[in-house]
């Protein structure tokens, strides 16, 4: 009885745990009923905890406090929880922890886990912390007993992380030769009262600006157009040593108005500025991040162009000291430090005083122009227009409060890359490709010929014109080949793209184009860049257009130079560079970039001579549509011209071509054109690549264009003066 007793109570024990359920059987040894107990499996402790780290390290902070027990969560909200563990990342630069479980001690509602926790950071060396965390079981899972000794064993009691940086200055852009772009010193902010400025030291005020500000006068002029005006005009920065070396005479005139400031500082208003970029403050959404990073949170930061891809170059390291504070804000102890590393310099491809000409050469146009040496796809001048002041992106200047809002609100979008970012169909210079894919067709030869008519009419139901006959001009009559690259002869490759998509298939010139570096991006790097858009034609009359580069292929002016420099080179197309080199402020050489070639024209050797003579013919020849433009200069040329039709009435202006001068102290260079919207190739762009070859070789410019009455000076009905030009 005594026995049946115990089982009994046994029994009913066991049934009022969770998951028992007595079944009675019988007992072979007295014949009585005895129960069989069957448990429901206590959860796994180490997958809990790894879940819990797992989620720490994938920064789930609402997951982590999901899985706290209640009593844990009486003791800390979730908003407080998430930002001790936030406030935690920040101070330790926190990049990543890696956990492991060292052992587990586990009761029947409670358990105890060891582990240890790898801090991975940005800034200092790794730090390790053994740790316990203790669970309870509720409700059938294990939930976590939370206290501040679970993120960090030193954070026991009520103390906190404090994090102090004392950063380097940031690092140089500088130009191939050594022309520092871009510094961190002293500058002045310049602008005028235009009321307070005498007639008589005008033309003083003006020519001074003008030489520390590398602005031609007229387009110093024309920002105080309303001479009366009684406010503050900005007119630009000079840095401090310039602004001293004509102190005496500025200081002197009235009506100029300067402001010291300390900033990252551009020189000449900005030299490649769509290259080189500008800075910007750290934003409240990249906040948490930057600070992870090892940053202080007030910095700048770079924001486009080479300042935003050698952030972490130009940034250097800063001196940092973790400390350990108590609830009272006292010290208790410096958990870590990291003595500084000095910022490096960038150095570029681009020649400053050439970019600077180049540059000027695009005033008053929209559009792009970018120059490449032949044989080693080094970039030396990338100008886009219009251009911008990157120094009003410092708050600091005080130009900037009068600049800035319009300047990133301008809707011709100054700030936007058109060399590289742009991309626009490509008119006649494409004719170039298609002459190669005639060439290697075996369809046809240098020599072959074609009677270029005013119009083209060989695909029913569409007519095509030649530029000929919308200017009025007799049409060119029989042309060969190469003559039809001389004469731009639409007829002739409205022909060729109709014929090569007949014979040779659907994809067969868009093929070729691709084999040119069209419709992929060129991998430059360092600059953003468009991939541009190659589509195979599906109809002749789609075969049609892209013959003669029209249709609805898109190209960059970089993706242009490129191949424009593989047909002068023999045929190789390299990678585009624009970064030289990257050193430390001691001028020890961290990481060197060399020509790296991407692949080759998909053309013979005699594909390209034919190619060549073409583009020779456009200069030298009396027909050719360039031969005026350039007639007189000794410097030999092969270019091309190309008037792409928009859906606005005027087209875009391209010309492209390359020198051969065997220059031992001058590498040659290609150099793409275009003028957005401004008209005729042969009429705009071409001119523009003629002051550009006279820049690069002479360092100067020689010859106005036509519509300039003087350097800058658009010529008008009127003596007002009017930045260059609207055409």
């Amino acid at each position: 009885m005594k026995i049946f007793r115990i089982l009994l109570l046994m029994a009913f024990l066991l049934s009022a745990c969770k998951g028992v359920k007595p079944q009675p059987t019988t007992n072979p040894a007295n014949g009585l009923p005895t129960p069989v107990v069957k448990t429901t499996s206590v959860p796994d402790v180490s997958a809990t905890t790894m879940n819990y780290l797992t989620k720490w390290n994938a920064n789930d902070y609402a997951g982590m406090y999901a899985m706290l027990s209640k009593t844990s969560k009486d003791a800390i909200t979730e908003t407080d929880f998430e930002k001790l563990y936030k406030d935690t990342a920040v101070n330790l630069t926190l990049k990543q922890i890696d956990a492991g479980i060292i052992s587990t001690l586990i009761n029947p509602a409670s358990a105890k886990v060891s582990y240890q926790v790898n801090f991975i950071t940005n800034l200092f060396n790794n730090i390790q912390r053994k740790m316990d965390m203790n669970l309870v079981l509720e409700e059938g899972e294990w939930k976590i007993q939370w206290e501040e000794g679970l993120i960090l064993p030193e954070l026991t009691g009520g103390n906190r992380l404090m994090l102090s940086l004392k950063p380097p200055a940031r690092g140089n852009i500088n130009d191939k030769n050594g022309n520092t772009l871009v510094t961190q010193t002293e500058a002045v902010a310049l602008g005028v009262i235009p009321s307070q400025i005498s007639d008589a030291y005008e033309p003083a005020l003006l020519q001074t600006l003008s030489d520390i500000l590398g602005k031609p006068k007229n387009i110093i002029k024309s920002y105080y157009r309303d001479e009366g005006a009684n406010w503050y005009v900005p007119v630009g920065e000079v840095s401090q040593a310039g602004y001293n070396e004509v102190a005496t005479t500025l200081d002197a005139l009235s009506g100029l108005v300067t402001n010291p400031y300390t900033a990252r500082y551009y020189f000449n208003g900005g030299v490649a500025p769509q290259v080189i970029g500008y800075m910007l403050s750290i934003s409240p959404e990249q906040y948490d991040e930057y600070r992870r990073k090892g940053y202080a949170g007030d910095e700048k930061i770079g924001g486009a162009g080479l300042e935003k891809w050698g952030e972490s170059d130009l940034a250097g390291t800063p001196a940092a000291d973790l400390y350990v504070v108590k609830p009272d804000g006292t010290f208790e102890t410096r958990l870590a430090s990291l003595d500084p590393k000095a910022s490096n310099n960038i150095y570029t491809t681009l020649d400053k005083n050439f970019q600077i000409l180049v540059q000027k050469a695009l005033l008053g146009f929209s559009g792009a122009i970018v120059v490449m040496e032949v044989e080693t796809g080094k970039i030396l001048a990338m100008a886009s227009s219009p251009d911008y002041d990157p120094n009003v992106f410092q708050t600091n200047n005080f130009n900037s409060q009068y600049v800035l809002s319009d300047l990133v609100n301008d809707d011709q979008t100054p700030l936007w890359n058109r060399a590289a970012q742009s991309a626009y169909p490509l008119g006649s210079v494409f004719k170039l490709v298609t002459a190669a894919a005639a060439l290697e067709s075996g369809l046809y030869e240098p020599t072959t010929t074609y009677e270029c008519t005013s119009q083209f009419t060989e695909l029913p139901g569409y007519i095509g014109d030649d530029w000929t006959y919308t200017k009025g001009l007799p049409p060119s009559g029989t042309l060969t080949l190469l003559e039809g690259i001389m004469r731009s002869c639409n007829p002739w490759f409205y022909h060729l793209g109709l014929d090569l998509f007949r014979q040779k298939g659907a994809t067969y010139l868009s093929d070729m184009a691709r084999g040119f570096g069209l419709g992929e991006a060129t991998g430059i790097g360092a600059v953003a860049e468009d991939a541009g858009k190659i589509n195979d034609p599906v109809t002749e009359g789609d075969a049609v257009q892209m013959g003669i580069g029209q249709g609805n292929m898109l190209v960059t002016p970089l993706q242009v130079v490129d191949f424009i420099a593989a047909i002068g080179n023999g045929g190789i197309l390299y990678r585009p560079q624009i970064i030289d080199k990257i050193t430390t402020i001691d001028g020890e050489v961290i990481q060197s970039f060399t020509p790296e070639v991407r692949g080759k024209l998909p053309v013979s050797q005699e594909t390209l001579s034919a190619l060549k003579e073409g583009m020779r013919m456009v200069i030298e020849e009396k027909r050719g549509t360039a031969h005026l433009v350039f007639l007189g200069m000794q410097t030999p040329i092969y270019g091309k011209t190309g008037t792409a039709t928009t859906s606005i009435i005027d087209p875009h202006s391209w010309f492209a071509g390359f020198t051969d001068a065997n220059h031992t102290d001058k590498p040659d260079i290609a150099i793409v054109v275009i003028a957005e919207n401004a008209g005729d190739g042969s009429k705009f762009a071409a001119p523009i690549f003629k002051r550009v070859i006279q820049a690069y070789f002479l360092g100067t410019v020689q010859t106005l264009y036509p519509w300039e009455k003087d350097l800058y000076l658009t010529k008008t009905p009127t003596p007002e003066e009017t930045v260059t030009p609207a055409p």
